[in-house]
């Protein structure tokens, strides 16, 4: 079957800020952005991106705090990934207009990690043991466009070291001079964020390696948005760096990008392999006691989620009934439900669960009867319209 592209009937759970709370500075931002995407020329949707790239510009020079408030408070999705994207231009015509030296790159990664014993927990440096050797396996196998002259700091990092309220800091060490060669060239020391790896089912973590390089202001190193063939090779390396006597780990890595970018997408990775992981535990469990699943995709509403709503993924049997198998799918600010929800459906019509139900209408964190997470099975989906087979 091909991909799901048909409208979901599941609504978005998340609460987005009034508009008129915001300060008076966002707020202009927040309507110009709705002239842009509501604009019938591209002459008119331009004049309003100008004014809010020049706004935006001005806050990359020392604004990071204000940076995150303004996307963080954004009234809708589709201000918020407007104001996104030019952002993430903006971060470009910096580096084009100002003749920067060095560019600042980013290179997701996505780490599952298990203990191979039952018990216990490890705690897995936040640091590459060998840095060096990284770096010389991406210039082998053509990364960045081919070009040799970067270098790789050797801490892993959370997104919160390369977010909105970083990105003039990071901005900064792009000013390396005129005269700079990669031998001179400071690899910036991050904070690294080790991995706590408990007993149990594997999870997965999201780190993000930082790099410097060197290229001239027409030179687009991270044009290529993919991964190349240096992805299996950086795959066995990091693996075999990371990986010890106690604890499993594969380590995903994702294209080279901005911080933006890598961030957004970083995200988005975690999220639908941690996805995959579930459904593939679940569905071996499941076939191997009790047969054939239903799946049901449902939007909660819960304090503990970014933007306070968040979709689940419940997959449960009639002949096991007080058995059933949750995942919690986060939304993050960018995100349209209908594709979160497009990635659930396609990864169960991969994994061949034919029965997947979609709920109509927001619902609560808890179920009142018990207390517990609210997880939907057939027989307690909610009557009403929005139910599709």
């Amino acid at each position: 079957m091909g991909p799901v592209t048909t409208p979901t009937a599941v609504p978005d759970p998340r609460l987005f800020p009034d508009v008129g709370l915001a300060s008076r500075i966002d707020a202009t931002l927040y309507a110009l952005a709705t002239v842009s995407l509501d604009a019938d020329t591209g002459l008119h949707a331009d004049e309003a991106d100008r004014e809010v790239r020049s706004a935006l510009r001005a806050r990359l020079a020392g604004d990071g705090p204000g940076l995150a408030t303004l996307l963080a408070q954004a009234p809708s999705v589709p201000v918020a990934r407007y104001l996104w994207r030019q952002l993430d231009a903006a971060w470009r015509d910096a580096g084009r207009s100002e003749g920067l030296a060095a560019t600042v790159f980013v290179i997701p990664l996505v780490i599952v990690a298990g203990l191979e014993s039952k018990s216990g927990e490890v705690l897995v440096p936040g640091v590459l043991a060998d840095a060096a050797a990284v770096t010389r396996l991406l210039r082998e196998h053509g990364a960045l466009g081919g070009n040799r002259n970067f270098a790789i700091a050797d801490a892993l990092v959370t997104a919160d070291a390369i977010d909105l309220p970083r990105l003039p800091e990071m901005r900064e060490w792009q000013r390396l001079g005129e005269r700079a060669t990669v031998d001179g060239m400071p690899v910036r020391a991050p904070t690294p964020a080790p991995l706590l790896v408990t007993a149990g089912p594997e999870a997965v973590h999201l780190r993000f390696m930082i790099g410097t390089t060197l290229a001239g202001p027409d030179v687009d190193v991270l044009a290529d948005d993919t991964v190349g063939r240096w992805g299996g090779p950086l795959t066995r390396e990091l693996t075999r760096q990371l990986s010890g006597s106690a604890v499993r780990v594969l380590a995903l890595p994702r294209a080279a990008q901005r911080p933006l970018p890598a961030v957004a997408h970083g995200r988005a990775a975690q999220r639908e392999i941690s996805a995959q992981l579930f459904v593939s535990n679940a569905l071996r469990r499941m076939r191997a006691s009790v047969g054939e699943p239903t799946a049901v995709i449902s939007a909660h509403r819960t304090g503990d989620a970014p933007g306070g709503g968040e979709l689940r993924l419940s997959l449960s049997s009639p002949f096991e009934p007080r058995a059933d198998e949750g995942f919690r799918c986060p939304l993050y600010p960018l995100d349209r439900v209908d594709d979160v929800v497009t990635m659930l459906r396609e990864l169960l019509i991969e994994c061949r669960v034919s029965d997947v139900r979609l709920v109509g209408g927001v619902h609560p964190d808890r179920d009142p009867a018990t207390g517990l997470l609210l997880l939907f099975k057939p027989d307690t989906i909610p009557r009403g319209p929005g139910v599709l087979h």
